[in-house]
């Protein structure tokens, strides 16, 4: 926290990375907290390897301060990258690519979403992945990819189409394309809400880019079951530290309402501020319990098995932080949406949320059709609730 105004003026300047994030790495990663999110971690690799349960108030903490995050080694997209590969890497992979990420030596970035296409249903991403000779060419265009610009980015995770006439969900693989690969081309930054992020959510073109045939994660046809184990850790991080910036903008809310006058009385008398801070402190503690409940899930059934929580806190979380900041920039009034508080950043990410890892719809008519397929299990099971008149 006490660096925070100086990253922001470093960051302002144009000096990214920040002069003093590897001092910080270092001291966090000598006090233990490193690798915080990996339960599966091995006792050779460095870090915690906390329960998804045990992490989740730490990075609600660590979601206080959006850049927080790296200090731990615990930023997304690294995060889910490091559980890709911990997973399905190659020894040699693992030495090339996954113990530098988890020592905190370089970053990464998930090339997954595409302009032309809504590829929030991943079986419709059209970069193509061909066999060529001893190794594989890709060609295609991604967007918004975070992290791509950040200057230690030195790993793209591809996710594109090997055999477009496979099964629906066997068509799609992954492969590992380093940034100085030829033919890797970032196009532009683009700006979200008109904020600008140094790391980037980059547009990609990939132009013929060649990769020898050892770079493929996983085996061909996997790619949709590994995005599938990979987001769903991803979405409840996510949410953990957006719990944590709800936190925040409420606290503003509060301190701003207490000292602040309009028309000879505090606005913290006034019924509609009083009635905007319970119903965010109610919405935030109902998102959180939710999020804890799906971490529990997690440990205790897996990622399949905590299908629908995870779906739930996506649907759930980034529209609630939505509503709490909304609330808190109306009562800072202009100062609100200046770079004065960190509202406007927080509103930007909560707003952008809503399509990250799945828009809102999508996770709604999941939970919708897991909801049906319950009902059709138990079909008839309500009846006995019913009166003789409504059962006719």
């Amino acid at each position: 926290m006490p660096r925070n105004p100086l990253w922001h003026q470093e960051v302002a300047a144009g000096s990214f990375p920040v002069s003093f994030m590897a001092d910080l790495k270092a001291l966090a990663k000598s006090e233990g907290l490193w690798n915080l999110f990996l339960p599966a971690l091995k006792s050779d690799e460095p870090g915690q390897g906390l329960s998804t349960l045990d992490y989740a108030p730490l990075a609600e903490v660590m979601g206080r301060i959006p850049w927080a995050s790296e200090v731990f080694n615990c930023s997304a997209p690294d995060t889910g990258n490091m559980e890709l590969l911990h997973m399905f890497a190659t020894p040699k992979q693992r030495s090339d690519w996954l113990m530098p990420l988890l020592e905190g030596e370089i970053r990464s970035a998930f090339a997954m979403s595409e302009p032309d296409v809504p590829s929030s249903d991943a079986t419709n991403i059209q970069t193509s992945i061909k066999r060529d000779g001893n190794g594989y060419l890709i060609s295609g265009r991604k967007w918004f990819i975070t992290n791509a610009a950040h200057p230690d980015c030195k790993l793209l995770i591809v996710m594109g189409q090997t055999d477009p006439d496979a099964p629906r969900h066997q068509q799609q693989s992954m492969i590992l394309v380093p940034m100085d690969t030829p033919g890797v081309e970032i196009k532009r930054n683009i700006s979200v809400l008109n904020h600008h992020t140094p790391e980037g959510h980059c547009e990609i073109l990939f132009r013929n880019v060649k990769v020898p045939a050892d770079n493929l994660l996983g085996g061909e046809g996997d790619g949709f079951a590994m995005a599938q184990a990979r987001l769903g850790p991803g979405r409840i991080h996510h949410c953990m530290r957006s719990i944590g910036q709800a936190e925040l903008a409420l606290e503003l809310m509060c301190d701003r309402a207490r000292e602040r006058k309009t028309f000879g009385t505090y606005l913290s008398e006034r019924a509609n501020i009083g009635d905007w801070v319970a119903h965010s402190r109610i919405e935030i503690e109902q998102a959180r319990l939710l999020v804890l409940k799906a971490a529990w899930m997690i440990d205790t059934v897996g990622v399949e098995g905590a299908r629908k929580e995870i779906a739930m806190i996506k649907a759930l979380v980034p529209s609630m932080l939505c509503r709490v900041t909304d609330r808190a920039m109306q009562t800072f009034g202009a100062m609100g949406v200046s770079p004065d508080t960190p509202l406007a950043e927080i509103y930007t990410f909560a707003r952008t949320l809503r399509f990250a890892d799945g828009p809102d719809e999508v996770h709604l008519r999941s939970i919708a059709r897991m909801e049906f397929k319950a009902s059709a299990e138990q079909s008839g099971a309500s009846a006995k609730y019913m009166t003789p008149a409504q059962t006719g």
